[in-house]
C-alpha cells in the first residue's frame, strides 16, 4: 500500500504528525493506524476467500476481465488508440505511411535539397490585412 513512499516522505509524515499530535499522542496514533490497516487487510482477504469458496471455478472467470482492466490502467492514450483502432500498427501516428512488406518496412525515398528562394526587394506589405 505504501510501497511508492520513499523514506523522505515517511520522515516528513512522522515530523508533521509529531508537530500536530505531539510526542505524547503520536505513538498511540501510529499504533491505532497500523491496527486499523491490519484489520482492513484481514477483512478484505476474508472477503476474497469467502468469494472464492462461494463462486468456486467461476471466481477465476471474474479475474480475467479484472486483469484486462489492470492492463488498460497503464495504457497511454496513444497506445490505446493504436491498439484498438489500428491493431497495434502505429505507422499512422509516426508518419511512416509505407506498408511493411514481408515484415520489413521500406525506407522513404531520399529527398532532394530545395534551392533557396531568391527575393528581390522588400517583402510585400498588405495594408488591408494588418
Amino acid at each position: 500500500m505504501f510501497g511508492n513512499l520513499s523514506w523522505e516522505h515517511i520522515l516528513v509524515l512522522v515530523v508533521v504528525g509529531l508537530v500536530i499530535l505531539g510526542p505524547e499522542r503520536l505513538p498511540g496514533a501510529i499504533r491505532w493506524t497500523s491496527t486499523s490497516l491490519r484489520q482492513a487487510r484481514d477483512y478484505l482477504s476474508g472477503v476474497t476467500t469467502q468469494l472464492r469458496q462461494d463462486l468456486g471455478p467461476e471466481f477465476d472467470d471474474l479475474r480475467g476481465p479484472l486483469s484486462e482492466l489492470q492492463t488498460l490502467r497503464g495504457m497511454t492514450p496513444r497506445a490505446a488508440l493504436t491498439k484498438h483502432l489500428f491493431d497495434g500498427d502505429d505507422s499512422f501516428l509516426t508518419g511512416n505511411f509505407e506498408r511493411p512488406v514481408n515484415g520489413t518496412a521500406t525506407p522513404p525515398p531520399p529527398q532532394q535539397p530545395q534551392p533557396p528562394v531568391q527575393q528581390h526587394g522588400p517583402a510585400p506589405f498588405d495594408t488591408d490585412a494588418t
